[in-house]
């Protein structure tokens, strides 16, 4: 059978460390490998799923696993990602039509996000039920990278963190002003207002899950009078900022918005104003993102390449002052947050059903394999329209992180008092 040729040939390719046995929709056996962990056993249920890896692996191997059609008999969909992309730099290339998919994925990204579109995608994934989000994320609600500043660091350690970094990066001083594009579930918000002393924070998000609890949480600190929220998109946003923040939602954005975004950013950033940009992109060459993580997942996502980005930001007259690239902290991120979601797993069940835990138990082991064995990284740029407004040397930032600590250290006696 041509299927069963063509999966020999790619598996053969792929699988150097680690065991994958395969069963047959004709029940044949075939093991590839050198014997060792992880020890994965599949088996696909009919030989059209077996065809329909093979022409479309990216897409196809996430939709098999959900439907039931490709049964992980032994490990986990994890440890099947683990043996396939470790050995191959995430390169599952060697089955037909690759080509002919990565043309066709060009032409359909060339689609603008306008703000109808990002709204619709937003609400897809960030506006589910909100107690989903509670079972597998830090108390924060952080859903976006983690700073690992030591190695024994908790997701809840790592998350503050990366907020205490970013802080420190944007040089939050009393009275400032700024302007969180994507603010989530509010935390870096709060946190800029209650430890950094920014006088007024705008968070502006396109989800109304996300924006009812910011604004809940804002009144429940007690800061309405300094950290505000609203339903708004970033091209539609007036006034004048000191700082600007941005986590996670660049990803959102789409190549043919790249200008707008930059140019917005400038528009909205004071003259002696400073922006840091957090976003997930890639350390190779410009790539159409997962098939199946934008169609499931995060619809009208693509993850850049400093190619891709740096000729945005410069037409829009934007200097870039330093940029820092976070190599495997995502992967430690999604690692928890994944093992989290399983403990949680029952919980999640009686939210929704069977089919949506596998489809996310894939999403979180396709991101955290993206990180460990793909070119997956996290950047942080940090942004100004002038060159003399960020110091000569990095060395404010350890200094900076140290005074924001004390806050932290502070603020938790009183709230322990």
């Amino acid at each position: 059978m041509l299927s069963e040729k063509l999966l020999d040939l790619a598996f053969s390719r792929a699988v150097k460390h680690g065991t994958l046995e395969m069963t047959t929709a004709e029940g044949r056996r075939v093991t590839f490998g050198d014997g060792a962990d992880p020890h994965v056993s599949i088996r696909f249920t009919d030989a059209a799923a077996q065809m329909a890896l093979c022409l479309h692996p990216e897409l196809k191997l996430g939709e098999l696993f959900v439907d039931g059609r490709l049964v992980i008999e032994q490990g986990t969909i994890l440890d099947l990602l683990q043996v396939l992309l470790r050995d191959t730099h995430g390169e599952l290339d060697e089955l037909p039509l690759h080509r002919l998919r990565k043309i066709r994925a060009w032409m359909m990204r060339r689609a603008e996000n306008d703000a109808t579109r990002s709204r619709r995608n937003v609400a897809h994934h960030y506006d589910l039920d909100g107690r989903l989000y509670s079972l597998f994320l830090d108390s924060d609600r952080q859903y976006s990278c983690a700073y690992f500043d030591h190695p024994d660091a908790s997701l809840e350690e790592a998350q503050i963190a990366k907020k205490r970094h970013i802080a420190a990066k944007l040089m939050v001083d009393p009275g400032h002003s700024v302007l969180d594009i994507g603010s989530g579930w509010g935390g870096m918000g709060l946190y800029l207002a209650q430890l950094a002393g920014a006088g007024s924070v705008k968070g502006i998000t396109l989800s109304q899950e996300q924006l009812e609890a910011s604004r809940k949480r804002s009144a429940t600190a007690c800061l309405q009078d300094r950290v505000s929220f609203e339903l708004q998109d970033y091209r539609t946003t007036r006034g004048s900022f000191d700082r600007i923040v941005s986590v996670g939602m660049f990803e959102h954005v789409g190549v043919p918005s790249y200008d707008a975004y930059f140019q917005a950013s400038r528009n909205l950033l004071k003259d002696d104003g400073v922006m840091l940009l957090h976003t997930i992109g890639r350390s190779g060459t410009p790539y159409p993102t997962n098939p199946w993580i934008t169609k499931y997942i995060f619809p009208g996502g693509h993850l850049p390449v400093l190619s891709e980005m740096m000729p945005a930001i410069e037409r829009a007259g934007l200097i870039v002052t330093d940029v820092e690239i976070l190599r495997l902290h995502y992967a430690y991120t999604l690692q928890a947050w994944r093992e989290r979601f399983m403990a949680h797993r029952e919980e999640v069940l009686r939210l929704y059903d069977e089919r949506f835990c596998r489809m996310w138990e894939c999403y979180l082991a396709m991101s955290e394999s993206a990180f460990r064995w793909q070119d997956a990284v996290v950047f942080q740029f940090q942004l100004a329209r002038r060159n003399d407004v960020v110091p000569l040397t990095r060395d404010y930032i350890a200094e900076r992180e140290a005074v924001l600590k004390e806050a932290e250290r502070n603020m938790e006696l009183k709230r322990s008092a």
